[in-house]
């Protein structure tokens, strides 16, 4: 095709896939390639898989949409097994991430009306990556989403991740905070981990107890398995007031979620937001499957191949500077940052087959199947040391 119709918006990969199945994705002519970030995070359970397929296909076939005027059996059975999964009260089903971090923001901004703050704020982190919407590129700190939008920053105060001392004196900087939103891992922000762990997330629930301010969970990228449990919050021992997720909520089929209990949890009400999509019966039985699906087992496996990985990389490369973060099929490969990893998502799908992205200019970022076969890790592995020592970049 000589002219494309499509607005400009992304930066283009001279390649397409026709079909995918499990780990794998196909070009035209049939030549496979190893899917190591799975549409960044979001086919989880694998391209195509048969039982979500199924539902998919059923689900067409009897009712796609209704409205949210009327009760949908489907989404209140996708909300128990979602809410039960995360160890929250209530659910507000979305399209995507960037919509499920918009609601959460409105629910920070109706809790400081309820309190009678003017002007509140919100504490987020540097580095943080929370969507493209007006509000929500605001939260964000990537200065190439935010350029030209006037975004809204008088709304946010801007901390760095880990940093509990910063966050105690943006308390006593300011009055009018209303609430705390952060990722776990931060993925676009290069898989960063704060220095204590996911015990930095007790530290900051402690803080919003404290000063009676909304703790909120960002876990579009870590949630629905992909670090080894249903949200990474769980490996802390507290939590969130507000926590969203996408991406593999719904493994390739646009749905996000917007969950909550203790203090959020009388905010919304009748009119107070909605969504003519979010929530329809193919949306919601593609969720109530993928919970289904999502096993111990899967979450076992996830761990376990991504530690798998980690280590071989480190094994190979360790002496050269190269390290690894992140948890379970959350990978970040970190290399010097030194090193000029410009070339690297080319050389691995050109001459590997192995499809990859970078991160925070020098991480690369694996997000494989969490249901993925050891000999698949294997070659991920494989196939990525190769790459980095043909760029000749160590």
């Amino acid at each position: 095709m000589s002219q494309s119709y499509l607005m400009p918006t992304y930066n283009r990969q001279p390649i397409s896939f026709v079909r995918g199945q499990g780990s794998w994705l196909y070009t035209a002519d049939d030549t496979p390639y190893l899917d190591a970030l799975t549409g960044i995070a979001v086919c989880g359970l694998g391209h195509c898989q048969p039982d979500i397929t199924r539902a998919i296909q059923e689900q067409a076939a009897t009712l796609v949409h209704t409205s949210n005027l009327y009760g949908i059996d489907w989404q209140e059975r996708a909300g128990e097994s979602l809410c039960i999964a995360a160890g929250m009260d209530n659910v507000f089903f979305a399209n995507s991430g960037a919509e499920a971090n918009e609601a959460a923001l409105k629910l920070a901004r109706l809790f400081a009306h309820n309190k009678g703050l003017k002007r509140p704020k919100v504490i987020v982190m540097e580095k943080s990556f929370h969507g493209r919407t007006l509000l929500t590129v605001s939260a964000t700190a990537n200065p190439k989403a935010r350029e030209g939008f006037f975004t809204l920053d008088d709304d946010f105060i801007r901390v760095p991740f880990g940093d509990v001392a910063a966050i105690e004196q943006a308390a006593k900087d300011h009055e009018d905070i209303c609430a705390i939103f952060l990722e776990p891992i931060q993925g676009e922000g290069g898989l960063n981990t704060a220095a204590n762990g996911f015990d930095f997330l007790d530290e900051v629930a402690a803080l919003c107890d404290s000063h009676d301010w909304l703790y909120m969970l960002d876990e579009v990228q870590t949630g629905n398995g992909r670090t080894g449990k249903p949200f990474a919050y769980q490996y802390s021992q507290s939590k969130p007031d507000v926590l969203t997720t996408a991406k593999g909520l719904g493994n390739g089929f646009p749905v996000g979620a917007c969950m909550v209990r203790g203090r959020a949890a009388s905010l919304f009400s009748a009119g107070s937001h909605g969504s003519t999509y979010g929530g329809t019966p193919l949306a919601s039985r593609v969720v109530h499957t993928v919970y289904e699906l999502l096993t111990g087992d899967v979450m076992a496996n996830a761990v376990r191949e991504g530690d798998f990985i980690r280590q071989a990389l480190t094994d190979e490369l360790g002496a050269q500077g190269v390290s690894s973060r992140g948890a379970g099929m959350m990978i970040g490969i970190v290399l010097p940052e030194t090193a000029d990893c410009s070339a690297l998502v080319d050389i691995a799908r050109d001459e590997q087959k192995l499809i990859i992205n970078i991160t925070g200019n020098h991480v690369v970022r694996l997000l494989p199947t969490l249901n993925i076969q050891r000999n698949e890790s294997e070659q991920i592995a494989e196939r990525l040391i190769n790459t980095i020592r043909s760029a000749n970049i160590l």
